[in-house]
């Protein structure tokens, strides 16, 4: 089989190269005969050429031609000519011409493929992942893929043009389930150990500043036995930084500049910084989230101080506790029916809400089942400080603070949607959120657990109530969050021995425990640890965002399923009795 080495690709052709004898190779995109005439869109990864088989001007290559199908991989070669008159496509890049083919090779044929290899078509995932190397020649797919490449690329020339070290941190590590589960990779060698896949480079990347190397970076695959949901996978890709003698601002900065790059090279946009930023708290109180979408105002409006002395019972209740009453306007909702206001009922029922408190603004007053419950200074001081007027609607959720403020954040989110507020082509909204709680109590396990990770600095100022109000303590820790997606997590980390072990006490980690999780950390840092600090970037979400794509797996080159399942090589899939008993690993019970 005769193959010719190409001249050109199929995105490349112009008026200017027109005469030009050239060898194009690709896939028949499709085909149309049209009375005798022969047309084939040949695609690769660069564009679409049109390629011409005429009897007249070659008998034998358009004889060939009427073999071709979807998907036949060919080479032709042929001479560039200007396309006849109305015939020219100005939506193509090579749309002004076309190539007269004198020799054509059919390198390989294609069985008819089980969904057209097409952008706009409408195709179960699961079969688009069962043959993912067809759905991945789709140009959207391309298009995702050659991002992330750059995206790469963008992020490896700034870490190095700022002085930062690119060292790859191992794969087989210590198991120390902190935060997700671990997956689990059995020893041979030793028998009955396993190793763990890293769910992220977090104790190395310290190691490496007490070791020396000042600023360190990393692109890297995380694994996460998790139960998945919607946008999760098991395994996923990180941007890891690391800076020593710095402080917040230091790595604002550096991230920031980061993000001005990636804005400026792949949008076009220039960032305006430093960026805005929004402690926890008031994350929470105005958007009831830690990673708000900014794009629409919508603010949440606490209600505590209006209802201290009311007569309704809900709410008096809920101060007593130390809760909250948040309330949120839907601007010119107040023709909502019942069942609408049902429905929105449900909604926040569903998230754990008590009930969804609505009434509708009118001329002289507030219209609602609960509106006998206040008096007219209550009314007239609720519609003041909503800022509403006649024809508009108000919700009120009450109860513990941080979780009514998040139902209410997802009722923001769902009204945002029904009012249409998210406009596609409103600017992006990239922000900081600071001053995270370090700890977080877990109801089940009567226990804080870290919020971020154990090795995350207090403030200092607030160093003292460890011991004796440990859910008042805020981190030094910092998000990043675009469009309502946080791309980005980190903080300033601890470096001394001390304070490292004044954080295990209030986590419940008894000193035998974390000797044995982490004694290796532990252990470096008495050898002069600097302080330091990082951050590390959810990478195929920042990809997602910047194609405008609302899932990672349509930006991964082979995910999995929400279950975790690879549909193309179906793994995970059984082994042999050998491999388990080189293992010394016996299956049971399934």
């Amino acid at each position: 089989m005769e193959f010719k080495r190409r001249t050109h690709t199929c995105g490349e052709l112009r008026e200017k190269n027109i005469g030009e004898r050239v060898v194009l190779n690709g896939w028949v995109d499709n085909r149309r005969d049209l009375g005798g005439v022969i047309f084939i869109d040949l695609r690769d990864r660069y564009g679409i050429t049109q390629v011409v088989f005429e009897p007249a001007f070659n008998i034998e290559a358009h004889e060939l031609a009427k073999k071709l199908r979807s998907e036949y991989v060919i080479s032709v070669k042929g001479v560039v000519r200007h396309r006849p008159e109305d015939t020219e496509n100005p939506s193509l890049p090579t749309g002004m011409i076309d190539v007269k083919v004198d020799k054509l090779v059919i390198l390989n044929e294609a069985e008819t493929p089980p969904f057209q290899i097409k952008d706009e078509i409408d195709v179960n995932e699961d079969l688009r992942l069962k043959y993912r190397y067809l759905d991945l020649r789709r140009p959207r797919m391309q298009k995702n893929l050659l991002l992330r490449h750059k995206v790469y690329q963008i992020v490896r020339k700034y870490f190095d043009e700022n002085d930062f070290v690119e060292i790859e941190t191992p794969m087989l590590m210590k198991s120390t389930p902190e935060g997700a589960r671990d997956f689990l990779v059995p020893s041979r060698l030793h028998k009955g150990k396993f190793y763990a896949l890293p769910q992220s480079p977090q104790t190395y990347k310290q190691i490496l500043m007490v070791s020396g190397y000042d600023r360190y970076f990393q692109i890297t695959k995380c694994f996460r036995d998790e139960d998945l949901r919607a946008d999760r996978q098991p395994e996923f890709t990180q941007i890891d930084v690391e800076m020593s003698f710095v402080d917040v601002e230091d790595i604002f900065e550096i991230v920031e500049g980061l993000m001005k790059k990636l804005f400026g090279e792949i949008w076009g946009t220039e960032l305006q910084t430093p960026l805005p930023r929004l402690s926890f708290d008031e994350a929470m109180e105005k958007y009831g989230s830690d990673k708000p979408d900014l794009r629409f105002d919508l603010e949440m409006v606490t209600l505590n101080d209006l209802f201290v002395n009311s007569g309704f019972r809900v709410f008096t209740d809920t101060l007593a506790k130390g809760g909250i009453i948040t309330g949120l306007l839907a601007k010119g909702c107040g023709n909502y029916t019942r069942n609408q206001l049902d429905v929105l009922t449900d909604f926040v029922k569903k998230l754990g809400a008590g009930g969804l408190i609505w009434m509708r603004v009118k001329e002289d007053g507030l219209e609602a089942p609960v509106a006998k419950f206040f008096n007219d200074e209550e009314k007239k001081s609720l519609i003041e400080k909503m800022g509403a007027e006649a024809g508009d609607l108000i919700f009120i959720i009450s109860g513990p603070r941080l979780k009514a403020l998040s139902i209410m954040g997802a009722l923001r989110l769902e009204m945002a949607r029904r009012l249409e507020l998210i406009k596609e082509d409103a600017p992006p909204k990239l922000l900081w959120v600071t001053d995270f709680p370090l700890l977080e109590w877990d109801e089940e396990t009567k226990r804080y657990y870290a919020m971020h990770h154990p090795f995350t600095s207090p403030r200092l100022e607030d160093v003292d109530l460890l011991e004796s109000d440990p859910g008042k303590v805020r981190a030094r820790a910092y998000d990043l969050v675009l469009n309502g997606n946080e791309i980005a997590g980190g903080s300033i980390r601890i470096h001394n021995a001390d304070l490292q072990a004044k954080m295990f006490k209030a986590l419940g980690i008894s000193e035998e425990e974390a000797q044995e999780k982490f004694g290796f950390l532990m252990n470096a840092f008495k050898y002069g640890a600097p302080p330091h600090g990082g951050i590390a970037f959810g990478f195929d979400r920042l990809v997602m965002l910047f194609a405008g794509e609302n899932s990672i797996r349509d930006v991964m080159a082979f995910p999995k399923t929400t279950s975790g399942l690879s549909l193309m090589d179906n793994s995970p899939s059984e082994v042999s009795e050998e491999q388990l008993k080189e293992l010394h690993i016996k299956v049971t019970g399934h």
